[in-house]
């Protein structure tokens, strides 16, 4: 009795498998590629809109909006693209394919050891991620961002609100600009 309870797990149902799961999150993650131009005109008007409260955020504080902005992006970046919350999102310019979920973590490219079916060599049942990056890169607009070469993850930056270092980056260059 005990061992049939082990092998279903307590804390796992029947309908809700490891398998299951993965599945489901390369579901909603293929759905964002698929959309990748949409995301692409959400983001930059979701951008547009943090930039204005540049000022809300300069009065509030960026350190003390961090926490309530990072809660809230990874909630919404983890479900469309199961965003790691690496602090250095690139997703503009991998076709909304994050490639942090890469089992090696590249961020410029896959490894060389993608299947002939476009899964990664080292999980076989998951899409790789740069194949859909290419797929996504190509519905979107800047579609030759995606040979941009990326600089190294930051680790110091993980956790943190990449939306927030934008927006203050690019607030920085707009007052920059304002005063030449």
């Amino acid at each position: 009795m005990k061992k049939k309870a082990a092998e279903k797990g307590a804390f796992n149902p029947a309908h809700l498998t490891l398998a299951r799961r993965q599945r489901k999150s390369y579901t909603i993650r293929l759905w964002s590629v698929r959309h990748s131009r949409f995301l692409e005109w959400f983001y930059s008007h979701f951008a547009n809109t943090f930039l204005a409260l540049h000022p809300v955020w300069k009065a509030v504080g960026y350190n003390r909006a961090e926490k309530p902005v990072t809660f809230v992006e990874r909630g919404v970046k983890g479900l469309l693209f199961d965003c790691r919350m690496c602090g250095q999102c690139v997703l503009s310019s991998t076709g909304m394919s994050c490639p942090m979920n890469c089992p090696k973590q590249l961020r410029n490219g896959p490894c060389g050891g993608v299947r002939a079916n476009g899964n990664c060599e080292v999980e076989p049942d998951m899409p790789c991620v740069w194949v859909q990056a290419w797929n996504g890169s190509r519905r979107m607009n800047k579609r030759d961002a995606i040979l941009d070469v990326q600089k190294p993850v930051d680790q110091s930056l993980r956790e943190t609100s990449s939306w927030l270092r934008v927006t203050a980056l690019a607030a920085a260059a707009r007052e920059e600009a304002n005063r030449s």
